[in-house]
Parts: C-alpha cells; structure tokens; sequence
C-alpha cells in the first residue's frame, strides 16, 4: 500500500538527501519546545544517543498529530512521518547550537583537537505510535588551531555558523577544521539515509 511520506523538519540538507534518493515526499516543520524536552532526560543522566531518539520520537508524533487533525484516516493508512534529530557531545557535555558568535567560538575552542561524537536519530510515526527508530554515530577530530584561526575562520563564514550544534558545516569550509572522520556521512548531515530506506522499503512506503 502506498503512504503518504512527510519529513518532520525544515533542514535543507535532510530534504536534500531524500530528494537526491529519488523519494516522493512532503515536508512540515515539528514544533516542540527541544529544551524543555532535553531538561529532564538531562537530568537523568541519559546519553546523547537516548536525547536523539526522543527528540526524533517527538518531531515525528508532532507532525503525526497535526496533519491527523480531522482527517479520519484508517489504522495503517496514516502518512508515515520522519522524524529527526542529531546531539553532539565530547566527554560528558552535550552542546547546543551556539546562540552567538561568541558562543561558536566557545564551541570551537573546546573542539579543537580534540574527537567529538555526533548522535542522528530517525523515528517513523504512523497511526499515532513510533513504529521504528535508529541511531547512527560518527566521531569526528578537529586538528589543533588557536583563537586567531577560530576568529578568521568564523568571519569567513559568518553567521552560517550558528545554524549547526558544532558551529561548523563539514560540507562548506568548516572541512578544513578536521584531522579524520570515522562514520557515515549522511549522519553527519543528519539523516542516516541507508538505515532509513530499508525500513522503508521493510514497511513498503517505497519500493522494493
């Protein structure tokens, strides 16, 4: 049975990935309050992983329920919804994206040389339950570069860099701040897309 698909999320780079995949889908913008989700799984001490996943989790019931609203569809004939979401971490913190450029810098001071760890999450909600979800990691090393390299690297790019929750695009400029990459590319942008369309394929959204 064919499905509507909707990506929960605004990210270019996430519609650009099931777009080159050749996937017919729609799109819509989760809102949910990320912080207020994080709080408490924070304060539980649960990994960078785990906050992936229930923000993924939420993004997808979110969409789910708005586009629900009214329609009356039948168990199993709902649109499937992606969800998606990606933490950084390095040790113990989590980081978030930087709200100023002084914070970008804070950020890539503490990254440089140093191996930080990106967690992507995916979720598919349809009839008002998660019906699968994943995570994929990469860990990620930024060569040494002191504060002058960090400032001229930051006014290069400009604000750009408080777009992304490390204050760096791997697929523009901020290539060069790395010594080695261990893991997937499609979860460094965010939407591990190989996992992500054998599920699809497994639940017959598209084709096999």
């Amino acid at each position: 049975m064919t499905h509507q698909l909707v990506l929960a999320s605004a990210s270019p780079f996430r519609r650009m990935l099931l777009e080159n995949a050749g996937i017919a889908f729609t799109w819509q913008a989760a809102e949910i309050d990320e912080r207020a989700l994080e709080a408490p799984l924070e304060a539980e001490g649960a990994s960078p992983e785990r906050v992936a996943t229930v923000l993924a989790e939420a993004k997808a019931e979110s969409v789910a329920s708005a586009l629900r609203k009214g329609q009356g569809v039948g168990e199993g004939t709902g649109p499937v919804v992606i969800g998606s979401d990606q933490t950084m971490s390095l040790g113990g913190r989590v980081f978030h994206k930087p709200a100023s450029m002084k914070e970008a810098h804070d950020h890539l001071r503490a990254l440089s040389g140093r191996t930080h760890q990106l967690n992507s999450a995916i979720a598919l909600h349809q009839d008002g339950r998660t019906v699968w979800s994943h995570v994929s990691t990469a860990r990620l090393t930024m060569r040494p570069f002191d504060d002058g390299f960090i400032a001229r690297h930051l006014e290069r790019v400009g604000e750009k860099a408080l777009t992304s929750v490390g204050a760096y695009q791997l697929e523009g400029e901020g290539i060069q701040l790395f010594e080695a990459i261990d893991g997937d590319y499609f979860t460094i942008l965010g939407l591990p897309i190989l996992p992500l369309l054998a599920e699809l394929r497994k639940l017959s959204v598209i084709d096999a």
